[in-house]
C-alpha cells in the first residue's frame, strides 16, 4: 500500500517540509489489523487489549484511569486509529489497515492532550471575577486569568444566562460554535451547547457555515439541492467512463485528509485509479494544487487571476454557443431560462458580449486556451468537479451556478462519468455508499424544543454566520438574506463551544473591537485559541482521547462504525463536553431533561441500538454493543449499484418522473424567484461582477497582490496548530506567505525571510516560502495560523503569526447568501528588517494571577 506521504507529497516547495516525522512509519504499521466478517456481510474487528470493561460504564469520562498499558480504538476527522498507551501516557496512534492513505497528522493528534496550550483549568477574566457583566469589554486578551472552581465557574454562568434572559430575552444569546471539534455522536460540542441553551429559553444561531456559505444558497435555486453536501458519481464510473477532469477550485488530495465523520480516505484510491487509466485531467486554480504536482504529467494547470473564474467560464460558454457546439437537445429538455441568458451572454443586454477575448483581459488567460478548453469539456466526456474556496468571494454566488450552466452546455449532466459534483474534494466524496444506517446522536434541540420557541414576549433569532461581527457592532440593523429582511438582535453575551471564531471569522481587527461589546463571552474548548484568550469565561474541555464516544466512517460512504475509546484519564480538570453542559443544566434547573437519565455510556448504548434495530430491519445483522465495544469497530458491504453510482442520472432518464427540487424542476438558468428579489449584487442569471477588490481594480496600484487563503495541509481550520504540526511548514515559527520567484525577487525576498504583508484591514508577519505553484501576482497564506497579537487585545495591533483573517475583508458575498468572501483581497508585502523577531506566544499559557 503506498502510504500517504507518497501519494500526497509536497510539490518540492524550497523551504517547505520535505520529510513529515513518522508517516511512512504509521502507514506501515497500520498494516496489522484484521477483521472477522459477521452475518448479512458486517465485518468486525478483533477485540483490543485494552477494551474497556462496559460494567464500568459509571465511572466512563469521570476522570477516572482506564488504561495503563494496552490498545484502544479511536477516531478523529483525520481518520481511524489504534492509541497505543504506555504507562498511562498515549505513546502513539497506529492508523488501520484499511486507511488508504493515513494522515500526516497523527502525531499531532496524540500530542493535543499534552501540549503547551492545554486549558487546564476553568478559568475566568481578572476584572470579570471581581466585577461580573459589568466589568465590560475593554480587557478582554489582555488581562490575566484567574483560576476557579467548577462549582464558581457553574454559579458564574448560570446566573449570567439567567439575567441576560431575563433582561434582554434569549435572543441576546448567542450560542456559536462550528461544529468540528469531534466526529462524536456524543461528544459534538456545538450540539451539547444548543441543548443545554435550548433547555433554558433558547438563542440566536446562525444560518449556513463558512465553507459554502454562498453554494449552498444558491444551488437550490439552479438545481433543487444545495449540490455541496451530496454524494455525487462514483469512482468506478469515473474510471471507466470520463475522458476528462476539469478540477476547478478543488485540490482533493489535501481536502479529503479530513471528514465530517471520520474517514478511511477512499478517494486517495480513486485517484491512484485515475492516474493509473491516464485520464487527462486540467486543474484551474491561481495555485498549482498537490492534487495536479501528484497526478503529474496528465495534469495540466490553468490559473486565472483569482476572482475571476465566471469570467472565464462565461467566455468558454460565448465559444460554445457562437461555434454552434451547445447541445442543444440537453438545453430544451433539462434546463429553463437558456433564453433569457443568451441576450447576456452574447453582449445585447450590456453591449459586451462574453468573448475569449474580453475574458482574457480579465483572468489574464488566454483567449485560445480558454476556447481549447470548451472545446475539450464539449468533444470529450467531461466531469467538472468543483471546489468551494473560489464561492468564498464577493459575488461567489455566481461560481457554481455558472459552473452548473457550463456543464448543462456540454451535455454530459446525468451520463455516466460526466457532468459535475461538488463533493470529490470534502468528505472523499464519490466513494461508495455502505447499505449501514446513519448513525444518530445527540440533539440540540430536546423535546421538541428549539431556537425558535418563545421567552416572555421575545423570539429568538438566526443571523448568517459569516454576519455575525456586524451584528455585534451594529444591533437592530436590518440586512437583505435570501429574499428575506432580518434584523439583527442585541446580542449580550457569547457562549462559544468548540470553535475559534478568531481563526475563521473575516476581519480579525474588526471581530476584536465586535467581540468587546457583549456584555459576557464565554469559550469552552481545549486549548487555549485566540478567543478563548479574548473570553471572559473559560472551561476546559477533554480531547476525544480522553473520553468516550462513537462515530460513523464517512459522510457520504458510511462505511461503519467506531468505538472511540477513552484511552487516558482527563488531564488537569478537563471534563468531557457532555459532563460540562449537563452539570450546567442541572444548575440551571434542566439536569434532568438535559440527561434524559442517561450517563454517557448510556447514551452510546441507546445509539447504537437505534442504528442496530434499523440495521437488521434492512437485513444487516449487527453485533451486540457489548461485542461492538470490545472489537472496537464495524464496517459494512457496499454494492456495486453503489460503486457505479451515476449522480443525477436518473433526472437525465426521465425529468418528469424525476424532477429537481427547483420551482420548474429543471436545472433553472435562470431563475425566475431570483429575479423577484430586485438583488443588484445578484442578479437573475450567472454574471460577471467585479468585486471590490481584485487584481483588475484601482486599489491593486497600491497592494498589488491578490491573497488566496487555502486550506491547509496541516490543520483542520486552526485545529492541530498548538501541536507539531505547526513544524512542518512554518519559517522562523511563522505561517508561511507562498510568492513566486518573480515577484519575490522584484521585492528582495529570498526563502527564509519574514516578511510583513499588509492589507487594508491590517498586517502580519508571514514565513516567505518562494514557489513557481502560485501566479507572480497572486500570494498564498494558508488558513487556520493561531492569532498572536503584538499588542493583546488591541485593534490594529500586528499579528506575528501569520493569521490570514487579519488581512481579509467582511462584507457580504451578495444579498442572496450573505456569505464570506476570504479570497477577495489584496495585500502588499516587504521584508521585515527588525533586528529580532517577537515571540509567537499564542501556543504556551496566558497570564494568570492570584486571587
Amino acid at each position: 500500500m503506498t502510504n500517504r506521504r507518497e501519494l500526497f507529497k509536497a510539490a518540492g516547495l524550497a523551504g517547505a517540509a520535505a520529510f513529515i516525522p513518522g508517516a511512512a512509519s504509521a502507514a506501515a504499521a497500520g498494516k496489522t489489523g484484521s477483521a472477522r466478517v459477521l452475518r448479512g456481510g458486517v465485518r468486525m474487528g478483533e477485540p483490543l487489549s485494552g477494551a474497556p470493561d462496559l460494567s464500568l460504564s459509571r465511572t466512563f469520562g469521570t476522570g477516572k484511569s482506564v488504561l495503563n498499558d494496552g490498545v484502544v480504538m479511536n477516531a478523529s476527522h483525520w481518520g481511524v486509529y489504534k492509541a497505543h498507551v504506555k504507562g498511562g501516557k498515549i505513546e502513539r496512534l497506529e492508523p488501520v489497515a484499511e486507511d488508504a492513505a493515513p494522515s500526516l497528522q497523527l502525531q499531532g493528534i496524540a500530542q493535543q492532550p499534552y501540549n503547551t496550550a492545554r486549558i487546564r483549568y476553568p478559568m475566568v477574566r481578572e476584572s470579570y471575577l471581581k466585577k461580573g457583566w459589568k466589568a465590560g469589554g475593554k480587557g478582554r486578551g489582555s488581562e490575566p486569568f484567574v483560576r476557579v472552581t467548577w462549582d464558581e465557574v457553574f454559579d458564574i454562568i448560570a446566573k449570567e444566562l439567567n439575567r441576560v434572559r431575563d433582561t434582554y430575552g434569549p435572543a441576546s444569546i448567542y450560542g456559536g460554535s462550528y461544529g468540528w471539534m469531534s466526529p462524536g455522536a456524543l461528544g459534538s460540542a456545538r450540539n451539547l451547547m444548543q441543548r443545554c441553551l435550548n433547555l433554558n429559553g433558547g438563542f440566536t444561531g446562525h444560518y449556513g457555515d463558512y465553507s459554502t456559505g454562498c453554494a449552498q444558497v444558491i444551488l437550490p435555486y439552479v438545481i433543487g439541492s444545495n449540490g455541496v453536501y451530496e454524494q455525487v458519481t462514483g469512482w468506478d464510473l469515473i474510471c471507466d467512463k470520463t475522458e476528462l477532469i476539469v478540477l476547478w477550485g478543488a485540490d482533493p488530495t489535501v481536502t479529503n485528509d479530513i471528514d465530517w465523520a471520520t474517514t478511511l480516505h477512499e478517494n486517495a484510491e480513486g485517484f491512484r485509479r485515475l492516474k493509473a487509466a491516464g485520464i487527462p485531467v486540467i486543474a484551474v486554480n491561481p495555485l498549482k494544487p498537490d492534487t495536479a504536482e501528484f497526478l503529474g504529467e496528465k495534469c495540466e494547470w490553468i490559473a486565472p487571476k483569482p476572482n475571476t473564474d465566471v469570467a472565464m467560464m462565461l467566455a468558454m460558454m460565448h465559444e460554445l454557443e457562437t461555434k454552434n457546439l451547445v447541445d442543444r437537445e440537453f438545453i430544451r429538455k433539462y434546463t429553463k431560462g437558456y433564453d433569457k441568458f443568451l441576450p447576456y451572454l452574447l453582449g445585447k443586454t450590456d453591449g459586451v458580449a462574453k468573448t475569449p477575448e474580453w475574458a482574457e483581459g480579465i483572468t489574464g488567460v488566454k483567449a485560445d486556451q480558454i476556447r481549447r478548453l470548451a472545446r475539450l469539456m464539449r468533444e470529450k466526456r467531461s466531469m467538472l468537479m468543483g471546489g468551494w474556496g473560489i464561492q468564498r468571494a464577493e459575488h461567489g454566488e455566481q461560481v457554481h451556478w455558472a459552473m452548473v450552466v457550463l456543464a448543462a452546455m456540454c451535455g454530459h449532466i446525468g451520463l455516466p462519468g460526466g457532468g459535475f459534483g461538488f463533493t470529490y474534494h470534502y468528505s472523499n466524496g464519490g466513494a461508495a455508499t455502505s447499505e449501514a444506517p446513519a448513525f444518530p446522536g445527540i440533539s440540540a434541540n430536546p423535546r421538541g424544543k428549539n431556537t425558535g420557541m418563545a421567552w416572555e414576549g421575545h423570539s429568538v433569532a438566526t443571523i448568517p454566520l459569516a454576519r455575525f461581527t456586524d451584528c455585534f457592532l451594529n444591533p437592530g440593523k436590518t440586512i437583505d438574506y435570501n429574499g428575506r429582511k432580518i434584523t439583527y438582535p442585541d446580542i449580550r453575551l457569547v457562549f462559544w463551544s468548540g470553535g475559534n471564531p478568531f481563526a475563521q471569522q473575516e476581519d480579525t481587527n474588526a471581530l476584536v473591537k465586535a467581540w468587546k461589546k457583549p456584555d459576557t463571552t464565554i469559550v469552552c474548548d481545549t486549548v487555549w485559541t485566540a478567543s478563548a484568550r479574548m473570553s471572559d469565561i473559560v472551561l476546559p474541555a477533554c480531547t476525544s482521547l480522553e473520553r468516550n464516544d462513537i462515530t460513523s466512517i464517512g459522510s457520504y460512504s458510511n462505511l461503519g462504525y467506531v468505538a472511540m475509546q477513552q484511552a487516558i484519564e482527563p488531564q488537569y480538570e478537563s471534563h468531557s463536553d457532555f459532563w460540562i453542559y449537563s452539570h450546567l443544566a442541572e444548575k440551571l434547573g434542566h439536569g434532568e431533561e438535559f440527561t434524559e437519565g442517561l450517563d454517557e455510556m448510556g447514551w452510546l448504548r441507546r445509539f447504537y441500538e437505534q442504528a442496530k434495530k434499523e440495521s437488521e430491519a434492512s437485513g444487516l445483522e449487527m453485533p451486540s454493543f457489548e461485542e461492538f465495544w470490545k472489537a472496537g469497530w464495524i464496517t459494512f458491504p457496499v454494492t456495486d449499484d453503489s460503486r457505479r453510482y451515476n449522480y443525477l442520472g436518473d433526472f437525465r432518464k426521465n425529468p418528469i418522473v424525476n424532477p429537481l427540487g427547483t420551482e420548474s424542476g429543471l436545472i433553472e438558468i435562470y431563475s425566475e424567484k431570483i429575479a423577484s428579489y430586485h438583488y443588484d449584487d445578484c442578479p437573475a442569471h450567472p454574471t460577471w461582477l467585479e468585486p471590490t477588490e481584485w487584481l483588475g481594480a484601482e486599489l491593486a496600484k497600491k497592494y498589488p497582490f491578490a491573497l488566496l487563503t487555502s486550506k491547509s495541509r496541516y490543520r483542520l481550520h486552526s485545529q492541530l496548530d498548538s501541536t507539531a504540526s505547526n513544524l512542518f511548514a512554518n519559517v522562523e515559527e511563522r505561517e508561511p506567505v507562498w510568492i513566486h520567484p518573480a515577484a519575490a525577487e522584484k521585492l528582495g525576498l529570498r526563502n527564509g525571510d519574514v516578511a510583513v504583508v499588509e492589507s487594508r484591514r491590517g498586517k502580519v508577519l508571514a514565513g516567505v516560502t518562494v514557489t513557481d505553484r502560485v501566479r507572480p501576482d497572486t500570494v498564498v497564506i494558508h488558513h487556520g495560523a493561531w492569532y498572536c497579537p503584538e499588542e493583546p487585545g488591541e485593534e490594529g495591533s500586528l499579528d506575528l503569526h501569520g493569521c490570514d483573517n487579519v488581512l481579509t475583508i467582511d462584507i457580504p458575498s451578495s444579498k442572496l447568501a450573505c456569505g464570506n468572501v476570504a479570497n477577495t483581497s489584496l495585500v502588499r508585502i516587504e521584508k521585515y528588517d527588525e533586528e529580532e523577531l517577537p515571540p509567537v506566544y499564542v501556543h504556551h499559557q496566558p497570564k494568570t494571577a492570584r486571587r
